[in-house]
């Protein structure tokens, strides 16, 4: 396990594996182990290199004393580019890590030459999950929140690493999820739809989702497609927005494909 070291100083734990540039960077979501990405990753590996990080606060990451957000976990992606020597990337963005993709695009410019998001919220937050999010940032009502939802994601799902992965997210305490749901509701504020802010950056860009399963998301994007050359969309076989864990082979195919172009 190598470790890279942000510009706070903090130890920053990833993996790496197989070779070939660009390197695919995997960023986990808010409140999520990097070892969500384990299979996907071996998949991966055997057609080009592969990283995957913690979060400052998160895994075998080192924790902070201080507060910190999206352009706090660029610092730590940025770091574990620059350790591990990678002169390209491009990002695998777990739901709103497409923010620190963003900004990594910004950053890097070409170096980032397409990003690739994993069941984003393009076309805008869905007011019941404003709601949750609201009720995250609640020192009284967010365990309720927060059991509630992983409740729900896990209705009728037999999968004992999606099990595992809630069992973790159900551990984490209250000054993380707050964060999270904090700094999701601000991103969302300051620039309500993530597809507008893609059209600006001049990279390539792959959606892979599952939910929500409905038609009219799916067909908003496909001409959303058809107009714009620089994006795409594949909707996967998944029970659950943790298609990661569900729709892996299907996943590293797509990743394969967008990486070849």
């Amino acid at each position: 396990m190598p470790i890279a070291i942000n510009r706070a100083g903090l130890k920053i734990a990833y993996d790496d594996a197989g070779n070939g540039e660009p390197a695919v960077l995997f960023l986990p979501g808010w409140c999520a182990p990097r070892w969500v990405f384990q299979d996907l990753m071996a998949r991966c590996a055997t057609q080009s290199r592969v990283l995957v990080l913690d979060w400052r606060g998160h895994g075998e990451s080192e924790t902070p004393a201080s507060d910190f957000g999206v352009q706090e976990l660029a610092d730590d992606a940025l770091a574990v580019i620059e350790h591990s020597g990678a002169a390209a990337v491009i990002p695998v963005a777990s739901a709103h890590s497409g923010w620190v993709a963003i900004e990594l695009r910004r950053r890097l410019g070409n170096s980032v030459p397409g990003i690739v998001s994993l069941e984003w919220f393009l076309l805008g937050l869905p007011p019941q999950f404003r709601e949750a999010l609201q009720g995250m940032q609640d020192p009284v009502r967010w365990r309720e929140v927060v059991n509630a939802m992983h409740d729900r994601w896990l209705n009728g799902v037999e999968n004992p690493e999606l099990q595992r992965f809630l069992r973790v997210g159900k551990a984490t305490g209250f000054p993380m999820w707050s964060r999270a749901a904090r700094e999701i509701t601000t991103a969302f504020d300051r620039n309500p739809v993530p597809f507008d802010v893609l059209k600006s950056l001049g990279s390539t860009f792959l959606h892979l989702y599952s939910q929500p399963p409905g038609d009219e998301y799916f067909a908003e994007q496909r001409n959303l497609a058809q107009n714009n050359p620089w994006f795409s969309v594949q909707r996967l076989q998944s029970r659950t927005q943790f298609s990661m864990l569900e729709a892996a082979s299907e996943i590293a195919a797509a990743i394969a494909g967008f990486r070849s172009q």
